[in-house]
């Protein structure tokens, strides 16, 4: 059902330069979660089987699981604080803005201490210097997300979130490029006996953290130099209006600050938050084990996975870039649909594939790491950006100005609920009698399934006479 605002609109454009610079707070964030997510789990399987003796790490996936899914349980709690906290707050430097600074240094300074703790057996210097990490990147996390929408009128949130997003991806490529990374496999190889070996050397697992904080600083110091938040936002404020006016909502939020959400508006708001959750039990659930399931099941070196991800990163970026524009066209919710049906389809190729070659643990040495996976996530990865890139403007156009960070915190609250949920489940199913690593794509299939059959019932409302600029005339007057 489709619901049509027929207005008289004022033409909006799209500030691409100003967009971009706003990209660097998620370049730092991406960024980050880039190296914690591919590694720490990691650190945490060998940690423990150290600890509780263990041979067999599918024994110790669950206490994995567990302590991943612990950073976004503190997240669930501390992105809505934040997001409430910093739409209230001003300062000279804006509401936004000392959170992004705060967050970012303690961040930059605590993150290069976690490969240190693990190189030296200390599992709970581990442990806690992911706890300080996480607790200060929600607080800028929530803040720096919503800086977007803050300046950014409501109909081109989508292709602004696609700059954004497309920043931030370059954020998680940096280190990639660097060629870091694949030194890990020596480090954290099943073959190498002296893992713990006071032998091995530091840097080859300092390297990725240490670029990270530095790259981290020099983004939030890019956009505080850049973006004077309070001078932007009295400059926009009549485009800011106008896009509120252009909402595509089933119901007007303007000027509706302390009255309660209309019915359809709220059902719409939560069908989304729903769907969000089981997009994000899958997606959050495979790329968690990813080196684990490579290393465990697959028997192969851990070093492709990166090379895995960055196919997924190019698919993402191209959805991106693409994302907005087809919203424009169909709508938000049927490019979602469609974003969510192209994962799916992903999920089952990697496990008919999956089927068809079944790995074989070799005598010695590794297998080669299948071809199809880089199919697979560059597929998937395409797939979930168009969704990740409308689904954040669907939830912050149910709300005013005034409320953005707040539901930039009910979005992440979602999201968060997922990733605190899903790999402790992951982990508990694997100790199941039964199920093996081979388990991953069809928890993903399900996980995905669910999602898609929620958000078909979203209402699709778009304002069929929104004036956008296009062209030269959509990236004139950049100041």
């Amino acid at each position: 059902m489709e619901a049509t605002e027929n207005k008289q609109l004022s033409p909006l454009k799209l500030n691409v330069k100003r967009t971009m610079i706003i990209g660097f707070a998620f370049f730092g964030i991406l960024l980050l979660w880039e190296v914690y997510d591919k590694w720490c789990a990691k650190f945490l399987e060998l940690l423990f089987m150290e600890a509780f003796n263990k041979n067999d790490n599918e024994q110790v996936q669950y206490l994995v699981g567990i302590m991943m899914g612990l950073d976004n349980l503190a997240a669930l709690i501390l992105m809505p604080i934040f997001g409430r906290l910093s739409d209230k707050t001003r300062t000279k430097l804006g509401k936004r803005m000392p959170y992004i600074l705060i967050g970012t240094f303690v961040c930059a300074v605590a993150f290069p201490f976690i490969p240190v703790f693990f190189h030296y057996h200390q599992m709970v210097g581990v442990i806690i210097t992911m706890a300080i990490v996480v607790c200060f990147a929600m607080m800028y996390r929530n803040p720096a997300v919503a800086l977007m929408p803050d300046l950014t009128p409501k109909p081109l949130r989508s292709k602004a979130n696609g700059i954004i997003n497309i920043m931030g991806y370059l954020g998680g490529a940096c280190a990639a490029v660097a060629g870091v990374f694949f030194a890990l496999t020596t480090y954290l190889g099943d073959d190498n006996a002296n893992w713990f070996g006071r032998t091995a050397n530091i840097w080859t697992i300092e390297l990725p953290f240490l670029i990270a904080s530095v790259l981290m600083l020099i983004s939030a110091i890019v956009l505080v130099l850049t973006v004077r938040e309070n001078e932007l936002e009295a400059k926009l404020a009549d485009e800011i209006a106008e896009g509120e006016r252009q909402a595509a909502v089933v119901d007007s939020v303007e000027h509706d600050d302390e009255k309660p959400m209309s019915k359809a508006n709220l059902v719409m708001l939560l069908l989304i938050l729903v769907a969000e959750f089981f997009w994000f039990m899958s997606d959050n659930g495979i790329t968690t084990f990813m080196i684990n399931y490579s290393t465990n099941y697959l028997y192969t070196e851990s070093g492709p996975v990166l090379g895995m991800t960055i196919v997924g990163g190019v698919g993402s970026v191209l959805g991106f870039a693409l994302g907005g524009f087809i919203a424009q066209k169909i709508g938000r919710k049927w490019t979602i649909v469609s974003g969510l049906v192209v994962s799916l389809v992903s999920l089952v190729l990697w496990y008919i594939f999956q089927s068809v070659f079944v790995p074989v643990k070799p005598a010695s040495g590794y297998n080669t790491f299948p071809w199809y996976l880089f199919l697979v996530w560059g597929v998937k990865g395409f797939g979930m950006s168009l969704v990740h890139l409308n689904s954040f403007p669907m939830v912050v156009e149910l709300c005013s100005k005034k409320k953005v960070g707040q539901f930039t915190g009910y979005y992440y609250a979602s999201s968060m609920a997922a990733q605190t949920i899903t790999p402790t489940l992951v982990g508990l199913l694997l100790l199941s009698e039964g199920i093996s690593w081979s388990f991953l794509p069809i928890y993903a299939i399900v996980a995905t399934s669910i999602s898609l059959i929620i958000f078909c019932f979203v209402k699709n409302v778009k304002t069929s006479k929104t004036k956008i600029k296009t062209g030269l005339e959509a990236i004139g007057d950049e100041d």
